[in-house]
């Protein structure tokens, strides 16, 4: 099964907004910390489904955002998301009360103490290292072990699921 979705981790005063994902069933990210995001309606382009998903999960319009790259996630046998992560920095609006979870604002350097997808710790990295657009694909096994990463098409070393 092939899903395209979108990402985004709106910054303000070196925070991110970030979602506890705890009050869905039978979530692949149960009690994980993401973004906010979600996955494509028919027809929509990467920036639509970025700023539809931004406004359902926040009750924030995005006024400026910057597409950062692509992930591709492999998990199990059958499982490929192509993934459109974007930061974003300028918005408005009134926050909402989201049906997936608790949003919080962290500071960017406890992110590291949440309870994170291994790959997500990678990318959060880049975000903070690179200013160009980069590729990244996570392979994970069905225990959510990552047992593989490639960074622009070349191989990053990990150790028991770290890089």
């Amino acid at each position: 099964m092939n899903k395209l979705t979108t990402l985004c981790y709106i910054e303000k005063d070196n925070k991110y907004l970030m979602l506890h994902r705890i009050k869905k069933e039978n979530d692949i990210n149960h009690d994980k910390w993401i973004g906010v995001g979600g996955k494509f309606e028919l027809g929509e382009s990467p920036e639509e489904c970025l700023l539809r998903e931004v406004k359902e999960e926040t009750g924030y319009t995005l006024t400026a955002w910057k597409y950062r790259g692509i992930i591709t996630f492999v998990y199990g046998e059958d499982i490929v998301e192509y993934m459109s992560l974007f930061t974003a920095d300028e918005f408005e609006g009134t926050p909402i009360d989201c049906n997936e979870g608790v949003l919080e604002w962290v500071e960017k350097e406890r992110i590291s103490e949440l309870n994170l997808w291994e790959g997500d710790r990678i990318f959060f990295r880049l975000l903070e290292e690179r200013e160009d657009f980069f590729s990244l694909k996570l392979v994970y096994d069905t225990e959510d072990v990552l047992i593989h990463a490639v960074l622009d098409g070349k191989e990053l070393a990990l150790q028991n699921g770290i890089v």
